[in-house]
């Protein structure tokens, strides 16, 4: 009897095993919960936007902040402290270590508390990523379940790279490679031995054990995988105790690291429609700011602002007035520097490339541009003189009696003079006497949406954004050549692969070069004698033109050196007046002359003087007289202008 009881608690053991054993063999094939998020792990990274020279301007991220790292990035003693501290016999088991399980098991019932863990690497990276925290013995059998797959499927480096990516390390930082950058300034390769302890120590308890709030604990913790590692003989005496008596520096710093927000937020506007994912894509993307750049433009816009904002006696804090400078690079179009206002805190509205205004006198040039190129010269006498003008607006008589800035007129001015003093009435003369239907069609290739078919167009009555008129103004600066700017040059995958490249593209030849260039030799006298004289900067040559709006509304200057082209514009958001003296010669001339002084003291190898290009000549018959060129030769004889019909012009 006592026989046959025995035999049958046997067989009812026998048949609990095999039960169990076919219980979890049926659960390892029928648990088939999605690995792809392991095997394929491809978490959400943050994407950095970086300098011309690939320094970090910003960090953008949805969320929290995570940068990634292959494993091949991390070093040696980085690994053996997570192993020595986490799963000694990490590579030994199978995703599952009983021995860990057991001994877990044992310390936790006899202090009557959770004091250890038994999981391994694999199935906390397992419960991170695929399990809800939730604690629970069918939870535990589909972490070992899966832990065992995943040991499959992976190697115990692709393994380890996933994990040391998936945990964070406090301060919103997501992965090692995030904490290394965001701690220590460093990158993982640079690490020292004490450097890692600690990082791998934090994800036991982030908040715990946090370096910036709590140096103190990380430290000791870092001290205990230190002594773990030498107690397996991981570490040698010497290294050990270097390391012990190590502090490292730990830095607080904000996620994104933004020292450029102007910069960040229009790459990522430009850049979201065809990357959607932008913020959590890993992306690395080269921009062509030069940073030295986009600080002396910072100072430039913000010397300008506060010294009319003192003339004006307004309050700094109250003030609405704001501005924006560009700096493009002659050339190839390059955006060296994009301050969008002057406190992105208080307003983060990109004037730069947001914002549509009346460019007034600063458009004048194109007008005179497509004089010369049909055969008028520098020295061609136009008309200053005052007029008339009637047209119906809305079937109403209308009158419009325009005027020089200066109230008067001269009768007759030379072409190259009635540029260098803004000459508003011997400008609508010359848009007559060309002819405005003739002008639009010259103007088309400048390609500006809704330029006014009447005599508005005189005097800029259109609107653009200031890097449409670097657009525009490089068809004088890159020898008439139009080139569109440019911000981004490339953008790379979170493995490397160019996945956008971007091209210098020149829109349109606008005019020949020696045409461009005797615009260039007209807007040089313009600063040095006329309405830009504030934009100057002794020893360099520069060129430009201001523009001012009806009332003083909006305040240009748009002009450039041999090498770069720097457009500031100075106004208010809500379209009021800047006050009285808000000329573009005194309010936004200051801040380009400030920019060229800094940005030639700092690059001081930048060409001074512009090239004459073939086919500009100064003398005939051995005597020196205006520029002139075989399109814009000099006139034959003394031209004096007859009476003009001006039929209806509006």
């Amino acid at each position: 009897m006592i026989n046959q009881l025995i035999k049958g608690s046997i067989m009812l053991v026998i048949i609990f095993i095999i039960a169990l054993f076919a219980a979890f063999v049926y659960a390892y094939n029928e648990i088939k919960l999605d690995l792809d998020k392991v095997v394929n792990y491809s978490p959400a990274t943050s994407s950095v936007i970086l300098d011309h020279q690939g320094n970090k301007i910003a960090n953008i991220m949805s969320g929290k902040h995570r940068l990634y790292a292959k494993f091949d990035e991390m070093p040696g003693y980085l690994i053996e402290a997570l192993i020595a501290i986490e799963d000694t016999r990490f590579f030994e088991h199978s995703g599952v270590n009983p021995d860990a399980i057991i001994r877990a098991a044992v310390r936790n019932y006899n202090a009557g508390r959770r004091v250890e863990g038994g999981s391994t690497i694999t199935q906390q990276l397992v419960k991170k990523i695929l399990l809800s925290p939730k604690k629970s013995y069918t939870r535990k059998l589909k972490e070992a379940i899966l832990s065992m797959k995943v040991e499959n499927a992976l190697t115990k480096e692709e393994i380890l790279e996933r994990y040391l990516n998936e945990i964070p390390f406090g301060n919103n930082y997501m992965g090692v490679k995030t904490a290394a950058k965001g701690y220590y300034h460093k990158n993982l390769d640079e690490l020292t031995l004490k450097e890692s302890a600690l990082l791998i120590g934090l994800p036991n308890a982030p908040s715990r054990f946090n370096p910036v709030r709590h140096l103190d604990r990380a430290l000791k913790r870092a001290n205990t995988i230190l002594t773990r590692m030498r107690t397996l003989g991981w570490i040698v005496e010497k290294d050990y105790l270097k390391a012990i008596k190590e502090t490292p520096t730990i830095h607080h710093t904000s996620l994104t690291q933004n020292i450029a927000p102007y910069i960040t937020d229009e790459v990522v506007r430009r850049l979201v429609k065809d990357f959607p994912d932008i913020k959590e894509g890993g992306y690395t993307i080269y921009t062509t700011i030069d940073m030295e750049q986009q600080k002396i433009a910072r100072e430039a816009l913000r010397y300008a602002h506060k010294k009319i904002v003192k003339k004006r006696k307004e309050s700094l804090k109250k003030t609405t007035l704001n501005g924006a400078i560009l700096a493009v690079d002659n050339e190839t179009g390059d955006i060296k520097a994009m301050v969008g206002g002057v406190d992105y805190k208080k307003s983060a509205f990109n004037r730069v490339t947001m914002m549509n205004r009346q460019p007034g006198s600063a458009f004048k040039p194109f007008l005179y541009q497509v004089a010369l190129d049909l055969g008028y010269n520098p020295s061609t006498e136009l008309t200053d003189v005052a007029r008339t003008f009637q047209y119906y607006k809305n079937g109403k008589r209308m009158i419009w009696r325009p005027k020089n800035y200066e109230s008067d007129f001269v009768g007759f001015i030379k072409l190259r003079e009635a540029l260098v003093h803004s000459r508003n009435l011997a400008t609508i003369n010359l848009v007559t006497e060309v002819g405005i239907q003739r002008i639009f069609e010259k103007l088309k290739p400048l390609n500006i949406p809704h330029i006014p078919h009447d005599m508005s167009i005189s005097l800029g009555n259109l609107g653009v954004t200031p890097v449409k008129m670097a657009q525009i103004y490089s068809a004088f600066a890159n020898g008439g050549h139009m080139i569109e700017p440019r911000l981004i040059s490339k953008v790379t995958s979170r493995n490397g692969t160019v996945i956008y490249e971007a091209k210098n593209q020149e829109i349109a030849d606008f005019t020949l070069p020696e045409q461009a260039y005797l615009m260039t030799d007209i807007l040089h006298d313009i600063v040095k004698r006329g309405t830009g004289r504030n934009a100057q900067v002794p020893g360099v040559e520069l060129v430009g033109k201001t523009g001012t709006t009806n009332k003083n509304v909006d305040a240009w200057f748009c002009g450039y050196s041999p090498s770069t082209e720097v457009i500031v514009w100075i106004g208010r958001d809500n379209n009021k007046p800047i006050g009285r003296g808000g000329t573009g010669g005194a309010t936004a001339a200051p801040a380009f002359s400030y920019f060229f002084k800094k940005l030639y003291k700092l690059y001081p190898n930048l060409p001074k003087k512009f090239e004459v290009p073939k086919g500009v000549y100064n003398s005939k018959n051995g005597v020196t007289t205006e520029l002139f060129t075989d399109t814009s030769p000099l006139p034959t004889r003394e031209e004096t202008p007859t009476d003009i019909e001006y039929p209806d012009l509006f």
